[in-house]
């Protein structure tokens, strides 16, 4: 009797796992497109990467695909390796299976990779979000003030509280976000005006993303999702009322550690794949 398969837990980070990463070499030019097609359909991507061969490799072009969940990416590897799907040459396609520990940092997924993990898992109608404050908090930097006279640059800063609701599993989160810009005195206007927009947005994708950090995905073999709140990520904002943070000026006691969202950076030399089908691969050549 074959014993089931362990639920995966998922979490709205940059998937760094061992296990979620495919390398797949043998590429001919111009697949980035039809290779995100054919290994989509396998699972959520998180991001298909295509990079022309070294030198001594000789011509063609690789690929590292990255999956949410590293069963979906078993799948994929399985049914894809040696196949031809859509190029005349067969592809080959191997399990990242580490990384180097370097590059285990945590990084939290952007606002609109968070939004696309939840609508492949939850459906579109599986959760919603509001803002319950967004506050220019400009005011606060003082120290141009102090120098006197005019200065040559308004900083723009902005703090904002969103709330994410999944009314299916009884679970309300919340996120704060900071975002900053400057603007050259006596400009246009209406730069001021972009700016300020842009800046307020940045505040709002910052906070949303702080929101979904505290939700963790239960995948299930049968493809059945549950979901857990991440008490590791609670903040001071999650027990205050709406009335408490609409009030909320004082900023010097929040941590914006968790607030930087830099994309990874990806390089082929940080991986280890199955040397199993590396060698596979060079004997076929």
């Amino acid at each position: 009797m074959a014993l089931a398969a362990s639920p995966e837990v998922l979490a709205f980070r940059v998937p760094t796992e061992s296990g979620k990463a495919l390398l797949v070499w043998g590429l001919e030019e111009g697949a980035e497109h039809s290779l995100f097609s054919a290994f989509s359909e396998f699972g959520l991507l998180y991001s298909v990467r295509v990079h022309r061969n070294a030198a001594v490799a000789g011509p063609g072009y690789y690929a590292l695909v990255k999956f949410y969940s590293a069963r979906d990416a078993s799948r994929a590897q399985r049914a894809c390796n040696r196949q031809r799907l859509f190029q005349k040459s067969p592809l080959k396609v191997c399990i990242c299976t580490r990384q180097k520990a370097f590059q285990q940092q945590v990084l939290a997924l952007r606002s609109y990779k968070c939004k696309e993990l939840a609508n492949y898992y939850l459906g579109f109608n599986g959760w919603s979000n509001r803002i319950i404050t967004l506050q220019n908090i400009s005011g606060f930097d003082l120290e141009n003030e102090e120098l006197g006279g005019l200065p040559e640059r308004q900083c723009l800063k902005y703090l904002c509280v969103v709330e994410v609701t999944l009314p299916h599993h009884g679970i309300c989160t919340r996120g704060l976000g900071i975002a900053e810009t400057y603007v050259e005195n006596g400009r246009d206007p209406l730069e001021f005006v972009l700016k300020t927009g842009n800046v307020q947005k940045l505040a709002v994708e910052k906070a949303l993303s702080g929101a979904f950090q505290k939700i963790l995905l239960i995948v299930l073999e049968n493809g059945k999702v549950a979901v857990e709140y991440n008490s590791a990520e609670e903040e001071p904002i999650d027990s205050l009322t709406d009335e408490e943070l609409r009030g909320l000026i004082q900023v010097n006691d929040l941590s914006l550690e968790q607030l930087n969202l830099e994309e990874e950076e990806v390089f082929l030399s940080d991986f280890c794949f199955d040397e199993g089908h590396l060698l596979e691969g060079r004997q076929s050549n």
